[in-house]
């Protein structure tokens, strides 16, 4: 692992979201940065996928379930070399391949369009299912918010993963803490997370969501299971803006322009020390 490299991809991820947001004068900051170094860890270092070949059948899947964090999968989709950059400059624009929701229609490297929450998991579970009974070595990855947790339809596929034993499955939650109305725990306490995943038959990773070496690590590790594996990652919601930060006010609105000037300065700092 280069994570030199990583470090300075996952800035530039955070640079270009907040772009493409403040330009729109909307979108979904506070998620989309949370979980910047678990998407940068997956499309630089660990999924097996190439952009000039998106439908290479053994090509790991990677679902974002909570779709309303399009800005940071459109960055890593331009970043990897599925289309050119200034798509990124028609972020929800009308007819825009670039919508707010991300659209497998209008943008390649998608595999499916998702933004109605908790439906991920069972995407992952309907292409994990496939792929195993084509005897494809590949993996289903989904990314789920963990208000996203509050669904029902998220459970239903964790009993289904686990009573297929789909141990091509895994699963990341960005546990920041934060939803778009307050703290988690005070809207629909998760807690004990890591114990409701393991009842359900999971393999599961409490992990640091920033530490690209955690994250890598608990995706080694989690090939290795024969149970569905679910990666807990603790995150910063609005991670790299310090007046973004565990803010869930940030959930769903876009920096005016002494607010981005002020966040790209945080971000060139950070990235020089």
């Amino acid at each position: 692992m280069d994570e030199s490299y990583l470090v300075k991809k996952s800035n530039l991820v955070r640079k270009k979201i907040l772009g493409i947001i403040f330009r729109a004068g909307s979108g979904h900051p506070g998620g989309s940065l949370s979980a910047v170094e678990i998407g940068t860890a997956l499309f630089f270092h660990i999924l097996n996928h190439d952009p000039k070949n998106p439908c290479l059948p053994e090509r790991d899947r990677f679902i974002l379930s909570k779709g309303h964090a399009a800005p940071l999968l459109y960055v890593l989709l331009q970043e990897s070399g599925y289309f050119p950059e200034q798509w990124l400059e028609t972020f929800r624009e009308l007819n825009s391949p670039l919508q707010g929701h991300p659209s497998s229609i209008k943008c390649p490297g998608i595999e499916i369009s998702t933004g109605s929450l908790g439906q991920g998991l069972s995407i992952c579970c309907g292409i994990a299912l496939g792929n195993r009974q084509k005897n494809l070595n590949c993996y289903a990855f989904t990314l789920l918010g963990d208000g996203e947790l509050d669904e029902g339809q998220v459970w239903e596929a964790a009993m289904f993963a686990s009573h297929f034993k789909l141990s091509n499955v895994i699963a990341f939650i960005d546990r920041n803490g934060l939803q778009i109305d307050g703290t988690t725990e005070k809207i629909m306490a998760l807690e004990p997370l890591s114990e409701k995943w393991k009842s359900f038959g999971w393999d599961v990773h409490t992990i640091n969501g920033h530490s690209f070496a955690d994250i890598i690590m608990s995706v080694d590790n989690a090939k290795k299971s024969p149970k569905p594996s679910v990666i807990i990652a603790n995150t910063i919601k609005g991670k790299g803006v310090s007046f973004m930060e565990n803010n869930a006010s940030w959930h769903g609105k876009a920096p005016n322009k002494i607010e981005y000037e002020l966040a790209m300065k945080e971000l060139i700092l950070s990235i020089n020390t």
